[in-house]
């Protein structure tokens, strides 16, 4: 004869189900900083903000501003994987136009 199934706990066949939770960790952020040179245009800067970093004339101004007067500035604050395109975008673009404008980033 088989066992019948009552729905009781610690009969056979019913189990307690528990969910675990991962927590998922925050991705680390990074700061994409600009550094001052002596030769890539005030201009191009400019540009290089708006294009890359959504700024408008105004704000791009400001941190192009910042950048000149203290030798680096944030252009922004991203994941590791979207800081690094921006740098890579910035560099590539500096690099077409023939300027010496560096990008880096470093840990938020």
């Amino acid at each position: 004869m088989a066992d019948k199934d009552d729905g009781a706990p610690g009969s056979p066949g019913v189990g307690i189900a528990t969910r675990t939770r991962a927590k998922a960790k925050k991705p680390s952020m990074y700061k994409v900083l600009l550094l001052n040179d002596d030769y890539t245009p005030m201009e191009f800067v400019v540009m290089v903000l708006q294009r890359f970093f959504n700024m408008d004339i105004e704000q791009a101004t400001q941190v192009m501003l910042h950048v000149h007067q203290q030798g680096v500035g944030v252009c922004g604050v991203f994941s590791y994987e979207v800081a690094e395109t921006k740098v890579n975008q910035v560099m590539d673009a500096a690099r077409q136009n023939q300027h010496p404008l560096q990008c880096t980033l470093e840990k938020a």
